[in-house]
């Protein structure tokens, strides 16, 4: 009798290894390649001197690291890595976006379980819903969340009550938030159920679309994000996560000028 072989996909993308150095590499990229956070972060973690090189803290952030020294942050070593994972979560509610809560609340870690050193992309608050991109991809992380590439996203948004158009207009054109003038927003109301709209985003400020709606008297009963860029949730259940296609990927980095 012969016993036929177990088909196996192939994987997608390839676990990260470590790859050897070639020559001198910033420090903020450094730790964004190894999934530690995004340049930004590692900015701020390198200013606040939890970094440091072959044992000393190191403050200036045009450092650069040279092959074979070593590198930690917070007191672990981190490693150069070159491949990079892209994990879109349908986030479900009640989920805080963040790598660790010291509340012991469960966070997007508790979903998406892998051995590399990923983090979220920008954040949604506890009780929004939707697409949220997860990576070790620090560059890419970092122009996505940043305003100047006006990434746009999607939103589902359900009213307390029925809109009134007038507001749609003002809302639409920004609103006046106690940290500032928001940017312009596409606005849609649903034909059939005018306490739904969907709204089109560039920016990602703290609650800013439930601030938004609630300055002109609305509050925001279900907010859920349906694309991140070119990237959407369809066809993935609330709380399944799915790697990205390469595709989509590139898709990602060619909105925000990133060669693939």
């Amino acid at each position: 009798m012969i016993r036929k072989r177990k088909f196996q996909p192939k994987p997608k993308f390839r676990e990260n290894e470590p790859v050897v150095q070639k020559g001198p590499i910033r420090l903020n990229k450094y730790i964004a390649d190894a999934g530690v956070c995004s340049r930004r972060l590692a900015d701020e973690l390198i200013a606040r001197g939890k970094v440091k090189i072959d044992d000393i803290v190191t403050k200036e952030l045009g450092t650069r690291v040279e092959p074979g020294q070593m590198v930690t942050v917070k007191g672990n070593p981190v490693s150069y890595f070159r491949h990079k994972v892209y994990v879109l979560l349908n986030k479900p509610k009640d989920i805080i976006t963040t790598t660790s809560d010291d509340r012991g609340r469960k966070t997007v870690m508790h979903i998406v379980k892998r051995r590399e050193r990923l983090f979220p992309v920008g954040r949604l608050d506890r009780n929004t819903t939707g697409a949220l991109i997860m990576t070790n991809d620090g560059d890419l992380a970092h122009r996505l969340m940043h305003p100047s590439y006006n990434v746009e996203k999607r939103y589902k948004v359900t009213l307390n009550k029925q809109v009134d158009f007038q507001d749609v207009q003002r809302i639409a054109s920004g609103v006046p938030l106690e940290d500032g003038l928001t940017s312009p927003s596409y606005i849609f109301v649903e034909p059939e159920d005018h306490t739904i709209v969907h709204m089109i985003m560039t920016e990602g400020r703290y609650r800013e679309i439930r601030r938004m709606w609630e300055y002109f008297g609305y509050k925001v009963k279900k907010l859920d994000r349906k694309t991140f860029g070119n990237i959407t949730t369809q066809a993935l259940n609330r709380g399944q996560y799915r790697f990205m296609t390469p595709e989509e990927v590139k898709g990602l980095k060619d909105l925000v000028g990133m060669p693939t």
